[in-house]
């Protein structure tokens, strides 16, 4: 797997106390390795390791290696949440439906393969930790969705979708093959650039008219 930026914000942040900060650290190391290694072989001294730390210190800050996990699952859907919002509300107003659609493929793509392991180590461990561990992703990920299903309901009403389809079909497949990302990409197989322009291509000849 290429590697990826993990970093968060509280672990730059000065004003930030260093408990906080280690906590931080510790986060930014567990999505690491929970994108490479997955739920069953995540390693509370893989993360001790990679956050340079004495894994029993982990202890201090969350009450055991599922509660770590929990976090960083919810981290991650709820991160690529907020900046998809983002990259949305600052698209030009009159932004074209359809057009927004392929921003939003692209937001998803960079940040699940260049920007965030949370995101990555969320996508790929969805269907591997155990449900009381996925309470919080799969409320974000309900309000992940949401933002889909206004994109799509909306170019559908502009007409930018063919009246053939089912709209919640429609999106399931596409944030299947966005997700599905994350398994397969590696950069001999082709730059995120190309990814990203060959799924918009894709997308919109599907959808159009």
């Amino acid at each position: 797997m290429p590697p990826r930026k993990t970093r968060q914000s509280t672990t730059t942040d000065e004003s930030a106390s260093k408990s906080e900060r280690t906590r931080a650290r510790i986060l930014d190391a567990a999505a690491e390795v929970l994108s490479r290694k997955g739920y069953a072989g995540m390693r509370l001294t893989d993360v001790a390791q990679v956050a340079e730390i004495q894994a029993p210190a982990i202890y201090y800050y969350f009450d055991s290696r599922e509660d770590l996990i929990e976090e960083v699952m919810w981290s991650g859907i709820a991160d690529m949440r907020k900046h998809m919002t983002a990259v949305l509300d600052d698209l030009p107003d009159g932004t074209e439906p359809m057009d927004r659609i392929l921003v939003a493929v692209e937001t998803h793509l960079r940040h699940e393969l260049e920007i965030s392991a949370y995101t990555t180590a969320s996508i790929r461990n969805s269907g591997q930790v155990p449900e009381n561990i996925r309470k919080r992703q799969v409320t974000e990920e309900n309000r992940y969705g949401r933002i889909w299903r206004d994109l799509i309901r909306s170019a559908h009403a502009e007409g930018a979708i063919r009246t053939d389809l089912d709209l919640y079909i429609t999106q399931m497949l596409i944030l299947g093959a966005l997700n599905w990302a994350a398994e397969w990409w590696n950069p001999r197989r082709g730059s995120v650039e190309k990814v990203v322009t060959t799924t918009q291509n894709f997308v919109r000849s599907a959808l159009a008219p």
